[in-house]
């Protein structure tokens, strides 16, 4: 079998396919703007959740059980100290108490602006208070793609320019639309921009939690990594435009400053462009399209979140099941 995509999506349908006992070729294009590469790297279905999105977030939710497992056969840390969103005006605060509607108290919990200033000290006087998802995992976008490639490897998994397999599995992100008439219209590239910040002596240290900020109904997210944090997401649909733009970058740090104060004093080391692979309901597209043809994409913000999920899904219907 032919997996075409070498992202995240694409190198976990590998892996575990060969796993499984099938002979995989992977072949990309490795594109600089691939969502994978880009991503911040949060597992967090619960602190994504929104109304409407009840299947994305049960199968994200579904997924991050599969994660602890996934991490460790790939030697890749997590960081589980969970997600922090916080809201610092009364709409934002009424949206996250909506979000808490939606689950359990074992699963979030809403916290004043005492109680969360007890989690993460550092957070900025405009922020009101939020919730807390103990249970929310983040990983190094990253290194998690380099100990795929590897596994893939040691898997049996080659890497090849042409495609050539009785069945082709079509995992190459936004770009997936263009590969076959039954993706045309319904998958499509959703530009993103995102930031990299790199500590320095004598400034604040990364936040110990991811951060979710909710800012006058915008929404940013701080992932922490050991030297620094990840900022991101704007959300365009602008095509494959790479352009990162100044409006893009100056949203991005005025609403991360507003959350997070002291990254005001970190370095500016990356800004980049990448592009997520948007279906008509953010719900991935995962099912046989023709016999021979497979499609895995379509997975919006979600791709790192739901590749174990996915990958699963794949071998599967390989196997003769149905998704």
């Amino acid at each position: 079998m032919a997996v075409v995509g070498g992202g995240v999506i694409g190198l976990s349908v590998a892996w575990a396919a060969a796993r499984a006992g099938f002979s995989v070729s992977v072949h990309d294009l490795g594109s600089p703007h691939a969502g994978s590469r880009v991503a911040g790297g949060m597992l967090a279905p619960v602190a994504e959740a929104w109304h409407g999105e009840e299947t994305v977030t049960a199968q994200g939710v579904e997924a991050l059980s599969r994660w602890p497992d996934f991490a460790a056969a790939l030697g890749v840390e997590l960081f589980n100290k969970g997600t922090i969103t916080v809201g610092t005006s009364p709409g934002d605060l009424a949206d996250l108490r909506r979000i808490v509607g939606l689950f359990n108290n074992s699963e979030v919990e809403l916290l004043n602006n005492r109680a969360i200033r007890q989690l993460e000290p550092s957070l900025g006087p405009a922020v009101r208070g939020g919730m807390f998802v103990p249970g929310d995992l983040a990983v190094d976008n990253r290194q998690l793609l380099s100990a795929l490639r590897k596994a893939c490897v040691e898997a049996g998994v080659t890497f090849d320019s042409t495609v050539d397999g009785r069945v082709v599995v079509i995992a190459a992100g936004a770009w997936s639309g263009s590969l076959h008439p039954a993706l045309k219209d319904v998958i499509r590239p959703v530009k993103g921009e995102i930031l990299r910040l790199s500590w320095r002596p004598g400034t604040l240290p990364p936040p110990t939690h991811t951060i979710r900020g909710s800012v006058s109904g915008r929404s940013v997210y701080l992932v922490p990594r050991k030297d620094g944090v990840v900022v991101g997401a704007t959300q365009y649909e602008a095509g494959f435009d790479t352009d990162v733009t100044v409006a893009g970058v100056r949203d991005l740090l005025r609403d991360a400053e507003t959350v997070l104060p002291g990254i005001a004093e970190y370095a500016l080391t990356e800004a980049a462009v990448g592009f997520r692979a948007g279906s008509p309901d953010n719900v991935p597209v995962v099912r046989w399209l023709e016999p021979g043809v497979i499609a895995a994409t379509g997975h919006h913000r979600n791709g790192l979140l739901l590749a174990p999920h996915t990958a699963a899904l794949v071998v599967e219907l390989l196997k003769g099941g149905s998704s």
